[in-house]
């Protein structure tokens, strides 16, 4: 079959496309449920070897947004799959299994047709169901799915660094944390630091800055006081999700003993860079020493490097910090 691979998605303040090309192998996943207290958790994972034999596995947790993790579209003798999913699965380490958590009421993929969020999403999204989704997820690995587990990865990209960031404090079995392009305070300090961009870049003038900022204020004041409604939208979310996710990651990384490694684009359009650099700065006022901190000059929120003419293309990089990673993994 010809296929023509891959527009990645990734959805959190905005959307970033990527390309990459390589095939996502979403057809080699096993699929997984839990049933518990009236839910049910869907998991995937991805193994070069029989899970018998691998002591090690990988879980990614992706940003925000509704999309299946892959939405594939068949014409003929070709094939377009859209995947929430960046990682080339060739890349994989085979003593790793690589394993992703499905969201609340979204399927695995869908073939074909236009998927339409169900209620149940919008019902259940939030900071603390998907770490209990995740935490669940990593307890029954262990438990029934690989014997001897030796190191238990955790990478959050973007919303998913929200995530990992407090999964990581209740599950005490992983064993290495990734935070990437993730920001250190309040997702709602993060416009904030937009708006003052726009002044410091004379794109808008004092005035016109106070007018936003009262306006964000009053948003956030509107969020807070109906902080589960599902009907209200500001910005792409419904209120119910800003809400619950307005924990700053700070609070919960510096909670975290296992070692920790944040990547951050400073091009990075979605989450403000500055917000990020709390982390550095905090770890250093408690003197912790579990960090390893990386900011990428030329990267965006994917890890893309951006153009700089019209003459350059976008690159993707997201390969190469997964390869710093895994080598800071190894050393620590």
């Amino acid at each position: 079959m010809k296929r023509h691979f891959i527009n990645f998605i990734f959805l959190f303040l905005c959307s970033n496309f990527i390309f990459g090309q390589f095939y996502p192998k979403h057809d080699e996943y096993k699929h997984f449920s839990i049933r518990i207290n009236n839910d049910t958790i869907n998991y995937h994972i991805y193994s070069k070897k029989k899970l018998d034999k691998v002591h090690n596995f990988i879980l990614f947790i992706p940003g925000s947004g509704s999309k299946p993790l892959f939405t594939i579209k068949q014409d003929g003798n070709s094939t377009n799959i859209a995947s929430q999913i960046p990682f080339n699965l060739d890349e994989i380490p085979e003593k790793y299994a690589f394993v992703v958590v499905s969201k609340k009421c979204i399927p695995f993929s869908v073939t074909n047709k236009e998927f339409k969020t169900p209620k149940c999403f919008f019902e259940n999204e939030g900071l603390n169901y998907r770490v209990w989704q995740n935490d669940e997820v990593i307890k029954e690995i262990i438990y029934k799915r690989i014997k001897n587990v030796k190191k238990i990865l955790t990478i959050g990209h973007s919303e998913g660094s929200d995530v990992v960031a407090k999964l990581a404090t209740i599950n005490k079995k992983i064993t290495h944390i990734g935070f990437w392009s993730g920001g250190g305070n309040t997702q709602f300090y993060d416009f904030a630091l937009f708006i003052r961009k726009e002044v410091s870049e004379n794109k808008i003038d004092e005035k016109m800055a106070k007018v936003k900022m009262d306006s964000l204020f009053n948003e956030i004041k509107n969020i807070q006081a109906d902080a589960n409604s599902i009907t209200k939208i500001w910005k792409g979310n419904t209120y119910r999700r800003w809400s619950q996710f307005s924990e700053p990651a700070i609070v919960n990384l510096l909670k975290i003993e296992q070692p920790l490694f944040v990547a951050l684009g400073a091009k990075d359009e979605s989450v403000p860079v500055e917000s990020g650099l709390l982390i550095p700065i905090e770890f250093l006022n408690h003197k912790k020493k579990n960090l390893t901190f990386k900011l990428f000059p030329d990267y965006d929120h994917s890890f893309n490097k951006v153009p700089s003419n019209e003459n350059e293309d976008w690159e993707s990089h997201w390969t190469a910090v997964f390869k710093e990673f895994l080598l800071w993994v190894e050393n620590n």
